[in-house]
Order: C-alpha cells, then structure tokens, then sequence
C-alpha cells in the first residue's frame, strides 16, 4: 500500500485575534444534512471505526501556534455502546441524505507551543457525531456538542478558548476512500468565546481549523471503512 502524504494544513487567525483548530471539530455550513441529497450507504454495516490523527493538528492562539501530533477517537472498550459504530443495515443506508454515527469525543496529546514560556491543553467532552454523505466528493460533517472543544494556554499568556460556545457546531470535511480512508478538514470555520487577561484575544468570535484522520476498521482490521452510493 502506497503511503498518502498527510494533508494536515496550518490554521489561519480570523480577523487579527485568535484562531483555534482542533482535530475533527466546527464550521457552520451542514450541507450533508439537506433534504435533497442523493442515497448514501456506510460499509461495512454495524462495525466499529476508529479515528486516528495523520501528521499534525495546530491551533493558532495569538501569536503562539499550538501543535498536537496525537489524536483521535476510538471506539468503547468492548464496544459497550453505539459511539464510532456504523449503524446496522438497514440503518447504514439512507436513500436522500447522509448517514450519521455517534462518536466519542477526540483526544489531544503531545501538543506544543511556537513561544517560549508558553504551554496548552486540549480537552474535549460531549456528545460528537459524524454524519458521511456519498457525492463526488463524498463529505462528512462533524458535530460538536455546546462546549464540547476547549483549548487552554498558561504562562505568559494565560486564555481560555472554548469552541461552540452557544450551540452545537458543525465542521464540513471530504471523505476519501481508500485503505486506509480518510477524513479530511480544509478551513473549517468556528464560533469561539475567548476568556481571560491581558494578551487575550476576547473580540475574537471564530476561528478555521484544518486535519487529516485516518478511518480505519476496528471490527475487521483487513477491512476499510467506505462511502458509497
């Protein structure tokens, strides 16, 4: 199998505050959910899946450049539930519009910063989802809870970021078939609240975001996680 270069792009500050990104999060545009859709089937049907960072994720906060090169999210444990599982057939077919699976909440590891005396946490929580419709390309769109996404600086700069501050957000992606498939966010635009002292960004309200993930099949590891018609 031929190694694909990752497509992990660095996130651009909105306006002159802050810009945040994170690894499967927000944008406000939810085409994969309108009523005019063509059909979209999700293979294989009822397995697991899990999602796993390829290359880098970065956040822009300020002036500093926060970088993570670990994320993902994994299915339960013994797949005690329904998060980051396909859905059952009939269920994993949807004749005008996307298929939609429960995921658990990504996380980030491993992350630095571009400034000296400058240091960031990632923390995420909620009920995520992802939602794959079939087109040319095939896209999904990831959800993110009230809250769900928090990014925290300290040290010189000390600034909370908490993403989708209001109301649950979506970030538009495309999803690649392929061994392993990937999940793909270019630009991906979200709302943000900005807390804290002096060197906050607190005018700031949105931010871009951009990853790539491998999906992978965690019920059948020979086996690919596909988006089709």
């Amino acid at each position: 199998m031929t190694a694909r270069r990752p497509r992990t792009r660095a996130l651009l500050a909105s306006g002159a505050g802050l810009a945040l990104a994170s690894g499967l999060a927000l944008t406000g545009t939810a085409g994969a959910h309108t009523s005019d859709a063509g059909s979209t089937t999700v293979a294989p049907a009822g397995h697991y899946f899990a999602a796993t960072l390829n290359g880098k994720a970065t956040f822009k906060l300020g002036p500093v450049l926060v970088t993570c090169t670990v994320s993902g999210s994994q299915p339960t444990a013994g797949g005690g539930d329904a998060n980051n599982q396909i859905p059952a057939a009939p269920a994993n077919h949807n004749d005008s519009g996307p298929v939609v699976s429960s995921i658990n909440s990504p996380t980030y590891s491993s992350c630095t910063t571009s400034q000296a005396g400058v240091s960031a946490t990632v923390t995420t929580s909620g009920a995520w989802s992802v939602a794959m419709q079939y087109g040319t390309p095939a896209t999904a769109t990831l959800s993110i809870p009230t809250g769900g996404l928090v990014v925290q600086t300290s040290g010189l700069v000390s600034c909370t970021v908490t993403a989708a501050p209001d109301a649950s957000a979506d970030l538009a992606a495309t999803f690649d078939n392929g061994a392993p498939s990937q999940l793909v966010v270019t630009d991906g635009a979200a709302p943000v609240k900005v807390t804290g002292g002096f060197g906050c960004p607190t005018a700031t309200t949105s931010s871009l975001f951009n990853a790539t993930y491998d999906i992978t099949d965690a019920t059948d590891p020979s086996s690919q996680i596909t988006v089709n018609s």
